[in-house]
């Protein structure tokens, strides 16, 4: 990759871009916008900027879901102020549960509290609550899917998704 001046307007440009376009954006669609041929490259940018939101004390996180990134409020502060977006709020452990099952999809709910604790039954029923997930009786647990409105809450339509 090019020198850290470089590299750090590269991070600039997709830190306006996340906050102008307000939506979830893929690699392909934040290289166009870089001028940068390299997916590769693009997705070392994304993953410093997301760890860089990470370590900074601040509102905004940048999440990978989906294969996409999008710039959102951290639960802390989505809590106090969610109201005002006219968008459903959604935890932060939710965000990571709903991340996971739009990669693994159709998912057992087993499988889940697996990966994420007991805290897993909370997270998927807001999950339900607000019709990102579907849940269906399978055995003793229940399967799991993505819902079309979560397609359209994080503009994930044009991906090839295993949901419905």
């Amino acid at each position: 990759m090019q020198d850290d001046s470089v590299v750090g307007e590269y991070k600039r440009v997709v830190e306006a871009a996340l906050f102008t376009s307000g939506r979830a954006m893929d690699v392909d669609e934040i290289s166009k916008v870089l001028g940068i041929g390299s997916v590769g490259a693009v997705g070392k940018i994304m993953d410093a900027l997301a760890a860089e939101y990470r370590e900074r004390d601040t509102s905004i996180a940048i999440i990978q879901l989906g294969g996409k990134y999008a710039m959102m409020l951290k639960e802390k502060y989505a809590a106090k102020v969610g109201q005002l977006s006219g968008q459903p709020d959604i935890s932060r452990g939710a965000v990571k549960v709903l991340a996971y099952i739009s990669k693994s999809q159709p998912v057992m709910q087993n499988a889940i509290v697996k990966a994420f604790g007991d805290s897993t039954y909370a997270h998927i029923k807001e999950l339900v609550e607000k019709e990102f997930i579907t849940t269906k009786r399978a055995g003793r647990t229940r399967k799991i899917e993505t819902t079309s409105k979560f397609l359209e809450y994080f503009d994930l339509g044009k991906q090839n998704n295993k949901g419905p």
